[in-house]
């Protein structure tokens, strides 16, 4: 018995409670009192009372003024049901916390009721005003705070529009709520600019706070359907907004309360107006929800400035596609100077060969020329072996031989002998084919070596030979076959020269060196003819001769010669008639021959 009546109070206890009403609650609406307390419950209490009257009951609407920070942190903590804040607070809000916004204010004394949010700057009203915005560069500017939408970011965009960024300015002053303050720092000199709402300067003149004249609007705007003088343009009013955990029946019945009210002092609620404008002037300022604008990605970047780097691919595509073709162009030209490098080298190496071919033509035809000589030259020292080889044969046929007699001709013989050897030796050296080789010659003595070659020629024709050679010399560095080509070459060309003139042949040839300090030259001066001015004037062109036999090629080696070893070689015509042929060669330096 006794334990069903206790099972019989717990059940009774149960649907008491589940019957009961639920127990009245404050519903807390956050206001930014930008103003202050006062003029906040002024400007709001009317909507409080409305949605008592419509929704009151055990429930009570219940009016928190706050600032801008109280806002955020009671949003953040869940300790509001509603908020009423401007519309820059309120992208922040909605971005960070999810709040929705239920109704805009509206002003039903403007041509646009909910286009009514802007800023004004006001200046002291002196000669040395600023007339303009960018005229606030290096000015101090005072606001209620840097957070505040109306009280500064609105103008913070205008004066950005106007090259002026907040950088730029001398100062930011922030007075805090309520706005009014602003006005305080302008009368007391610690700002030449301030930041007001729009219409708080009209309504402050009103009261009669404010002189009519007391302050000028800066950078007014023309907007005839609004009746405050702005610095800006308009932006939505201010929302009415639930958070995220309001109950959706409870939003949904304020919605309908709020829109049902009607005007107080002009003043109502309409339809959630669009607040786009809102959202663009924060992202131009990167600042709430679009902050990470300040420091953008690189996908973000690439994203904001295809156009540049698309321009910059075209750029790269074009750099890319005109080195390839100057890298192709350039190995194309690269082979074709390696071609011609190569044609060349090998067109170098022909005429070279045909050039040593040529010189040794020109040795073999100077040889022909001075065959008799040396065929005359070469029957003295045979001659002398014979003779020496009769006696010695005669001495030993007579018996009893006279032994020194025999050792002396036996001596004669084998220097006979070595004079022909070295007749034979010179002819084969000169004839011989071989690369050059420079050394330090004594000219002096290259002229008698090869007019050694030259006597039995020139004996032979009845030319004498005369010599006129400087004493000491100093030496050239030059190659001693290729200018003993050059000298019987010269000789030669003298002997044809006066072959045919018994005068001239008395005359002879003379052979002689000078030194002028930097060149050794030798001349071979003959009396012949002379040339007529058109061969002197092809005289060293190869292949031009006025021998009838002869192949014209001596000069032009000749001259060949003279320049590869850095000298010339000339003609100078005689006014007694003949010819000087010079040769010259520069003297050696030290450092030349090594």
């Amino acid at each position: 018995m006794i334990l069903f009546a206790s099972r019989l109070m717990i059940a009774c206890a149960l649907v008491l409670g589940l019957c009961a009403p639920a127990l009245a609650r404050d519903l807390r609406i956050g206001v930014l009192a930008f103003q202050g307390s006062e003029r906040a419950a002024q400007d709001f209490a009317p909507t409080v009372d409305h949605l008592n009257r419509r929704l009151g009951g055990a429930d009570r609407f219940v009016m928190v003024p706050l600032d801008l920070a109280g806002i955020t942190e009671a949003v953040r903590t869940g300790d509001l049901d509603f908020v009423i804040t401007n519309p820059g607070d309120y992208i922040a809000l909605e971005a960070r916390f999810g709040v929705t916004r239920l109704a805009t204010l509206e002003s039903r004394d403007h041509a646009v009721p909910t286009d009514t949010v802007g800023s004004t700057v006001i200046v002291p009203n002196r000669a040395d005003r600023p007339q303009v915005l960018r005229d606030l560069a290096g000015q101090r500017v005072a606001v209620v705070s840097q957070g505040a939408f109306g009280g500064w970011l609105v103008i913070r965009r205008e004066l950005a529009a106007a090259g002026v960024a907040q950088a730029r300015l001398g100062a930011l002053v922030e007075t805090g709520f309520p706005m009014e303050g602003v006005i305080a720092a302008l009368r007391e000199g610690r700002a030449e600019a301030g930041v007001l709402r729009a219409c708080l300067l009209e309504e402050q003149i009103a009261a009669g706070q404010v002189g009519p004249d007391e302050f000028a609007v800066l950078g007014r705007r023309d907007t005839p359907q609004f009746p405050c003088a702005v610095s800006s343009q308009l932006y939505p009013d201010w929302p009415f907004a639930r958070l995220s955990a309001t109950p959706p029946d409870l939003a949904k019945a304020v919605t309908a309360a709020l829109l049902g009210m009607a005007p107080v002092d002009g003043r109502a609620w309409t339809a959630p107006q669009d607040y786009t404008a809102v959202h663009t002037l924060y992202r131009d300022l990167k600042i709430g929800p679009y902050a990470y604008l300040a420091h953008p990605s690189l996908g973000d970047y690439i994203r904001d400035h295809w156009h540049w780097f698309a321009l910059a691919a075209l750029a790269l595509a074009w750099w890319v596609v005109h080195v390839a073709r100057i890298e192709t162009l350039v190995r194309r030209r690269t082979a074709e100077l390696t071609r011609e490098i190569a044609e060349r080298e090998k067109a170098e190496r022909a005429a070279r060969l045909h050039r040593e071919e040529r010189d040794q033509f020109s040795r073999l035809g100077i040889l022909g020329e001075m065959a008799s000589g040396i065929a005359h030259e070469l029957n003295q020292p045979l001659a002398a072996i014979a003779n020496y080889a009769e006696g010695m044969t005669r001495a030993i046929d007579r018996g009893a031989p006279d032994l020194t007699f025999l050792r002396d001709g036996a001596r004669g013989v084998a220097g006979q002998a070595e004079r022909a050897g070295a007749i034979i030796r010179r002819i084969r050296t000169f004839m011989h084919r071989r690369e050059a080789q420079r050394g330090l010659l004594d000219m002096n003595e290259v002229l008698r070596a090869a007019l050694g070659f030259f006597e039995a020629t020139a004996a032979r024709r009845g030319i004498p030979v005369a010599l006129d050679l400087t004493p000491d010399l100093p030496p050239v560095c030059a190659d001693r076959n290729e200018v003993e080509q050059v000298l019987l070459n010269l000789l030669q060309n003298a002997v044809d020269a006066m072959a045919e003139d018994g005068a001239a042949r008395a005359h002879g040839i003379v052979l002689s060196t000078r030194n002028d300090g930097a060149r050794v030259t030798v001349a071979v001066r003959d009396h012949g003819c002379g040339l007529s001015p058109e061969a002197e004037a092809h005289l060293f062109d190869a292949f031009y001769t006025t021998k009838p036999r002869g192949l014209g090629l001596g000069l032009s080696i000749c001259r060949t010669i003279a320049e590869n070893h850095g000298g010339r070689l000339w003609a100078e015509a005689e006014p007694d008639g003949g010819l000087t042929m010079r040769f010259a060669l520069p003297v050696a330096r030290p450092e030349d021959c090594r």
